[in-house]
């Protein structure tokens, strides 16, 4: 969490001591940082109204504690995302956190955001993630020369089968990578806190993109902008080590502010 997050979720929090306060109470408090944190497109009352909205349609959001609410719903305004809309750019997930033994919120970026994300570091022209199906014609490999070949069935595709990810940088550089719908399974239930509820169970193929655009990203030229945005996510300290540094059995921490990757612990 950011400083300006910590000190703005602590302030709000303070001003309101009773514990059944409601969460739209705590978002009021709120108002000014919410303002500062916008980009210009976005008013606060848009954004207000959307975070309202998110908490009318999932009673859950309402329970989880106030500063794991606001500290996600802050995140959201610094990044310029609309979460839990059709939109698909972010989510605020709750979840119960065994430790702590309550319930808290957690701010996912989803594949549309990290796309967004990705075209703000001015240096990708083309970014996607598609979904692979049975009938498709479809061709990888790897190596000195690589290929990569989608071509979708115009009829009964079957069953989905593989996602990749691909970016084109302006100067005519491109990657890609590819997963395994049984690869990205094994790997949501692995490392994703949310896996049993949440985008994964309803927006799964969104979710699976995301995941193999962070796994291709780590190729791209991007600035440190885009790692900042990338180091909010609430998943990034278990995805992370297997998506980008590939040393499984590492646990890293990302500074939000400078994009530092920190080893926390190895696994012997």
């Amino acid at each position: 969490m950011s400083d300006m997050i910590q000190k703005a979720t602590t302030q709000a929090t303070a001003k309101v001591p009773d514990a059944k306060t409601s969460m739209q109470v705590y978002i009021k408090q709120m108002q000014g940082e919410i303002k500062k944190a916008l980009p210009a497109v976005m008013t606060p009352e848009r954004f207000t109204r959307i975070v309202l909205s998110a908490l009318s349609a999932n009673p859950k959001l309402a329970q989880t504690t106030p500063q794991s609410f606001l500290a996600a719903m802050m995140t959201a305004a610094q990044l310029g995302m609309e979460p839990n809309t059709p939109l698909g750019q972010a989510y605020l997930i709750p979840y119960y956190n065994s430790k702590s033994r309550c319930n808290e919120c957690q701010f996912q970026l989803g594949y549309k955001g990290l796309i967004d994300l990705a075209y703000r570091s001015g240096e990708v022209s083309i970014i996607q993630a598609q979904v692979v199906y049975e009938h498709d014609d479809f061709t990888y490999s790897f190596g000195l020369e690589p290929v990569l070949k989608h071509i979708p069935a115009a009829s009964d595709r079957g069953e989905p089968t593989y996602v990749y990810a691909m970016f084109r940088t302006k100067d005519g550089g491109f990657g890609f990578d590819v997963m395994s719908m049984d690869a990205i399974r094994t790997f949501a239930q692995q490392y994703s806190k949310s896996f049993s509820s949440g985008p994964w169970q309803t927006n799964f193929e969104e979710m699976a993109k995301k995941t193999v655009l962070k796994k291709v990203l780590k190729y791209a030229p991007l600035k440190s902008d885009f790692l900042r945005g990338m180091a909010q996510d609430g998943t990034i300290k278990t995805e992370v080590s297997e998506d980008m540094y590939m040393v499984p059995g590492t646990v890293v921490e990302v500074d939000s502010e400078t994009g530092e990757v920190t080893e926390v612990s190895r696994e012997s």
